[in-house]
């Protein structure tokens, strides 16, 4: 059973930087697509970013476009996002996901990880 642990959240000031982490455990990584999903207050849970399975590909929402960046180390088990230039919009808890099935983007999410709660102050 793929379990996801996600890490890295903080509080931050508008224009910083954080790397979330997203570790799994029970499986390995390396055959999925995983995805990074992000819930403000009030708001749906929305996509963010997804990489492949072998990371050549990727894909971004057009909100983070240029300022975030996924990449994932199999031989970790682990999928980062690096988040710059963050502002209080980017205020979210963010999830990482894997789907049942599938290597590449987007993803059918079917395990998600507890979240990990990002805050950026003005």
């Amino acid at each position: 059973q793929l379990q996801l642990v996600e890490s890295g959240g903080g509080l931050v000031q508008a224009g910083g930087s954080l790397r979330l982490s997203c570790t799994a455990s029970g499986s390995t990584l390396e055959h999925y697509g995983i995805g990074w999903f992000r819930q403000a207050p009030g708001k749906e849970r929305e996509g963010v970013s997804c990489i492949s399975s072998t990371g050549i590909t990727s894909d971004y929402a057009d909100s983070v476009k240029g300022r975030f960046n996924i990449s994932r180390d199999n031989a970790k088990n682990t999928v980062y996002l690096q988040m710059n230039s963050l502002q209080p919009e980017d205020t979210a808890i963010y999830y990482c996901a894997a789907p049942t099935i599938g290597r590449l983007c987007p993803i059918q999410p079917n395990s998600w990880g507890q979240g990990t709660q990002v805050t950026v102050s003005p």
